[in-house]
């Protein structure tokens, strides 16, 4: 830019704006979706935000210096944490966030959705829309709890232990924590 701002305010700003993938203009050359900002009653600088898509490129490229390599590099556990900074960072508010995160880290869909179900379980409290969750242990009206049936010798299925089998495999996760 050839008619860069200059002074302290601006200098203070500039890392900010940078973080961003903001660009710094003359306040003349602002345009309707630019934000002026005035220091001591004059304007002095205005900022171009980015668009969304291209601040998660920004965001993945950051944190690619920061690791060190490429995030399809990393390990799983790495991986989780990059999806749980880039959730803070509302990455996943951005159409085809999930799409283009997936991409970067080497991922299916799938496995960022599971890294963000892993970190965020549904809470009974705040669903959406005042909407609960079923509550298996404490039925509502004295109901027998779904899924439960009685078998000969008493034994219910949810009291034998787990065994994969042909109609219950073992999860990904699991055959992987175990191999």
């Amino acid at each position: 830019m050839n008619d860069a701002p200059t002074g302290p305010f601006v200098a203070a700003v500039a890392p900010l704006v940078d973080a961003m993938g903001g660009e710094l203009l003359p306040p003349e050359q602002a345009g309707d979706d630019d934000i002026v900002l005035a220091w001591e009653g004059r304007d002095v600088v205005a900022v171009r935000l980015p668009r969304l898509a291209e601040s998660l490129d920004r965001i993945l490229a950051g944190l690619e210096r920061t690791w060190g390599r490429p995030l399809a590099e990393l390990d799983r556990k790495a991986k989780q944490r990059v999806v749980r900074s880039l959730e803070a960072r509302g990455a996943f508010a951005v159409r085809h966030g999930v799409e283009t995160v997936a991409g970067a880290l080497g991922v299916s869909r799938f496995t960022v959705y599971n890294y963000l179900n892993r970190e965020n379980p549904p809470n009974r409290e705040n669903l959406p829309g005042g909407a609960s969750l079923p509550n298996r242990e404490n039925p509502p009206d004295g109901a027998s709890p779904p899924n439960r049936q009685t078998h000969p010798g008493g034994a219910s299925p949810s009291s034998r232990e787990s065994r994969p089998s042909a109609a219950n495999p073992p999860s990904r996760e699991s055959a992987a924590e175990d191999g």
